[in-house]
């Protein structure tokens, strides 16, 4: 089984997305967005973004817990991670995200 886009939409009426691996965990989370076209817009920005290794910034929370974030040519976060306990697992999710991003399906479930 391959990755896949889950299209959600939360209590407030807009709209978000997990990206899951294989397994089903997810790897990639995106911002809140106001409306099913603009989620879906984001959706394509990671697939077309996620192999480039320089879109990535790696980061580390207030409690030096490492994360990452997946920037748009723009520079506009597109999506974030959770945070890891270990360098080694942040970078796993990147290779992870890289791997299953491309051409992950997209399962909406706003209906």
């Amino acid at each position: 089984m391959a990755g896949k886009f889950e299209l959600k939409t939360a209590k407030s009426g807009q709209f978000h997305f997990n990206l899951l691996a294989a397994n089903g965990q997810v790897i990639l989370q995106s911002e809140m967005y106001e409306s099913k076209t603009s989620a879906l817009n984001g959706i394509a920005s990671i697939q077309k973004n996620a192999a480039d290794g320089a879109k990535y910034d790696r980061l580390a929370s207030k409690s030096a817990k490492p994360y990452f974030v997946l920037k748009a040519g723009n520079h506009q976060v597109i999506g974030q991670s959770q945070q890891y306990e270990s360098e080694a697992g942040r970078d796993n999710g990147i290779e992870s995200v890289k791997k299953n991003a491309p051409e992950a399906e997209v399962v909406d479930l706003t209906t």
